[in-house]
């Protein structure tokens, strides 16, 4: 029984590894692409209108971008705590390291933060 649920998490492992990794890789090329649009624009001694819709579709396709990749980490966190019923919490799974520890949740007020006197 252990052995199949290993297997079982192994391979939605890779599948959500796999997931991640694509849509960085999509966060990237985009960025690329948003990037590139008004430097080349600039080059060529273009008008700011030229291509103006090109660049905001860039824009708002990172924006999509940045939503996928939030809701890729919550599912990852959401895989985690399954590991963990299922028995598989001592296994880790990929080879990216550490996980962080989750920091707190943003709370809207500003905290006094302990330090040294200057």
């Amino acid at each position: 029984m252990l052995k199949e649920r290993r297997l079982a998490a192994e391979t939605v492992a890779e599948a959500l590894f796999a997931a991640e990794k694509a849509i960085d890789a999509a966060i990237i090329s985009t960025a690329t692409l948003a990037g590139l649009m008004p430097a080349t624009r600039q080059t060529a001694n273009l008008s700011a209108v030229v291509g103006q819709d090109a660049i905001m579709g860039a824009i708002e396709t990172m924006q999509a971008l940045g939503v996928a990749r939030q809701n890729i980490v919550a599912t990852h966190k959401s895989l985690s705590v399954a590991q963990r019923a299922i028995g598989l919490g001592a296994i880790a799974f990929g080879n990216m390291g550490e996980k962080p520890e989750e920091a707190p949740a943003p709370t809207g007020r500003l905290g006094i933060v302990a330090g040294r006197a200057a």
